[in-house]
């Protein structure tokens, strides 16, 4: 099996670690797309979440999918994920089984389909998966 975004033998993505080393010094990493905070603030190009949740919710997932700490996601975390639209069973299957249910483009249904019909496809590949993992909560 494939591993996780975060991986399980303790060691963290390459990614993550740019982000943690920069938000350290209170900064986002320029080779990274930036976090813009809240989706409701003013639209700029960047990922529409705090940096501060995507930090919490990466501690707190590696918190559960670590053999020596399993536990329940908590109430924070629960949080972070229900203004996402994704349910506690959803975001453990995503990432730890992330390479398994998805295996072309990753989106909502909708932003999937959008996606075929830009470039060209008859059918929508992961639809069914997009639709039982992302905004399931």
């Amino acid at each position: 099996m494939p591993l996780s975004p975060l991986h399980p033998s303790n060691q963290v993505s390459p990614k993550i670690q740019l982000r943690i080393k920069a938000a350290i010094n209170g900064e986002q990493p320029t080779e990274l797309l930036p976090f813009t905070g809240n989706e409701h603030q003013h639209k700029t190009q960047g990922i529409s979440f705090s940096l501060k949740d995507y930090l919490t919710l990466v501690d707190e997932t590696g918190k559960i999918i670590r053999s020596d700490k399993r536990g329940a996601i908590n109430p924070k975390a629960s949080n972070i994920l229900a203004r996402l639209h994704i349910s506690d069973e959803s975001w453990l299957k995503l990432t730890t089984q992330f390479e398994c249910i998805f295996t072309g483009a990753v989106g909502t249904a909708e932003h999937l389909s959008e996606f075929s019909e830009h470039v060209g496809l008859k059918r929508t590949h992961g639809k069914a998966n997009a639709q039982a993992c992302l905004n399931s909560a």
